[in-house]
């Protein structure tokens, strides 16, 4: 029983952490706030902003004066030179101080989203809604002349970029589910195993102490498994995603994990040293008290 409080400790842990991330919109927003000034990630949302509004970019009507045989390289020119003021543009916005606000907006929408689709019915796809960041953009190049056109011509749905495709909708529910109920039911298993084993165990501060060192050895290797499930999980993301943002995004999503597993290994050794030393110091006390009074 001590043996399986042990190793239910860190695995309590890690459903906790990953209830409190897929449930919790709060604890979300607050822990990918940061990434808003994180240069990773605005060049990553500079460069999709970018794309989506190069989409919508014409310039049939302004090459149709030109000769025929001129038009793609001067096509090619203009394209570069509107991408390089669009990009610039989108970068003052991204950058900006008002930005951070933005950013956590639309987090919150799309794990509200996220969290609505998982905990119901359907395969619908889970996407991140940049509408409100090229609002931002569309303000910047209207109050720019050589901005207006391209303005008037991005629509008011905005940029998706898609988080869950709806084939994954599936497996991430199922994988939902389970994070629910370890997160539930985990914990409680493992206070009830330590005490039921310290309970029934004839040298109890011995059993503390070995059932500490263990717990202490499982949360050390599953600090120790993050490393090649994180590398797994970034090579496993399609080539268009940035690995640098993925990189940094990851980390803020599973920094309070760390923080939880050292915490959680610091505790236990503490435990399993006290538990340790305490019979030394009882013995004395003992010796103490038992020795006759005035003798």
């Amino acid at each position: 029983m001590l043996l399986v409080a042990a190793l239910l400790a860190p695995v309590s842990l890690a459903g906790v952490w990953a209830r409190d991330q897929l449930t919790d919109t709060g604890r979300y927003v607050t822990a990918v706030a940061p990434l808003a000034r994180d240069h990773t990630i605005q060049n990553a949302i500079v460069d999709d902003v970018t794309d989506g509004v190069m989409d919508h970019v014409r310039l049939d009507g302004l090459l149709s004066a030109i000769p025929r045989p001129q038009r793609p390289a001067l096509r090619e020119r203009f394209t570069r030179g509107i991408r390089e003021f669009v990009d610039k543009q989108v970068r003052q916005v991204v950058t900006g101080p008002s930005f951070p606000a933005v950013w956590r907006q639309v987090h919150r929408t799309a794990h509200r989203t996220l969290d609505a689709t998982l905990g119901a019915s359907g395969d619908a796809p889970v996407r991140l809604d940049v509408a409100p960041i090229i609002e931002r953009v569309k303000h910047q190049l209207s109050a720019n002349g050589l901005g207006i056109d391209i303005a008037r011509r991005v629509p008011h749905t905005g940029t998706e970029i898609v988080l869950l495709p709806a084939a994954d909708v599936p497996r991430a529910r199922a994988a939902y589910q389970a994070v629910r109920a370890t997160a539930r039911l985990a914990p409680p298993a493992a206070a009830l195993c330590l005490a039921a084993g310290l309970l029934f165990a004839r040298r109890r501060r011995r059993a503390l102490t070995a059932a500490a060192l263990l717990c202490a050895a499982a949360t050390a290797l599953l600090t120790v498994a993050l490393v090649p499930v994180r590398s797994q999980a970034l090579d496993a993301l399609p080539h268009a995603v940035p690995r640098p943002a993925a990189a940094a995004y990851t980390d803020a999503l599973t920094a309070s994990l760390h923080t939880g597993t050292t915490g959680l290994v610091c505790g236990a050794l503490v435990t399993a040293a006290l538990a340790a030393g305490s019979g030394p110091v009882v013995r004395a006390v003992r010796g103490v008290l038992r020795k006759p009074h005035g003798g």
